[in-house]
């Protein structure tokens, strides 16, 4: 089980050329190249503490935990959450196929396009950018554990109508389960080009109820 703090936009439309242009600058660290996939939702009216997908051949559960607030960064305010994910998957591959459930009503397909960055948080707040796929301990950071902050855009297409979500997936430490995701947000909105609203401010199974 993987427990994360997380906070996450969704917008309608395209995804704005100034907003990419801002995420792709240099200045922001390593930058993943581009992935394109299509996950396929178990749509569950009214849940908004649960989340389950198909990706990749494997099945993905996610579950609020708690809410953990409201954080502000300028003329960028959203909720936080902490959520806990189980990953099932079948070497035989006999399981968990989009082709078994696509057509069923309760099962809707999106489309993503998504960019990705990701830091290491030292015990001093030093921000290191680092691969997304980096999961090896750091020296100076292990006296606090994993201190790493995911932050990603997604383009989205569903119903044939486009979408786009800017997100924070950060790990928590005990004592302060925000301190991660504040730092990481904190550098990383000081030249955001716009606004970001709170009532834009929700997980993937609340969007889909309200685009479902």
């Amino acid at each position: 089980m993987l427990t994360t703090a997380e906070m996450r936009w969704f917008n309608p439309g395209k995804l704005p050329e100034g907003v990419l242009q801002w995420f792709e600058q240099d200045q922001l660290g390593y930058l993943a190249p581009a992935e394109e996939r299509e996950d396929i939702y178990l749509y569950v009216p009214e849940s908004e503490f649960v989340g389950i997908k198909l990706r990749q051949g494997r099945l993905e559960i996610k579950w609020r935990k708690a809410e953990l607030g409201d954080l502000q960064f300028g003329k960028v305010t959203g909720k936080t959450e902490k959520w806990a994910k189980w990953l099932c998957e079948d070497a035989s591959n006999e399981s968990f196929q989009p082709q078994d459930v696509m057509g069923k009503k309760a099962w809707v397909s999106l489309k993503k396009m998504r960019t990705q960055r990701k830091y290491r948080i030292s015990p001093e707040q030093t921000i290191v950018a680092i691969s997304v796929n980096d999961s090896s301990d750091c020296a100076e950071c292990s006296a606090g554990g994993d201190r790493t902050c995911s932050v990603e855009i997604t383009q989205l297409e569903i119903n044939s109508n486009p979408w786009w979500s800017l997100a924070f997936e950060a790990s928590i430490i005990d004592e302060s389960p925000l301190a991660n995701l504040k730092c990481v947000a904190e550098w990383i909105f000081e030249n955001y080009p716009g606004e970001l609203q709170i009532e834009n401010s929700y997980a993937y199974p609340t969007w889909l109820d309200i685009v479902v």
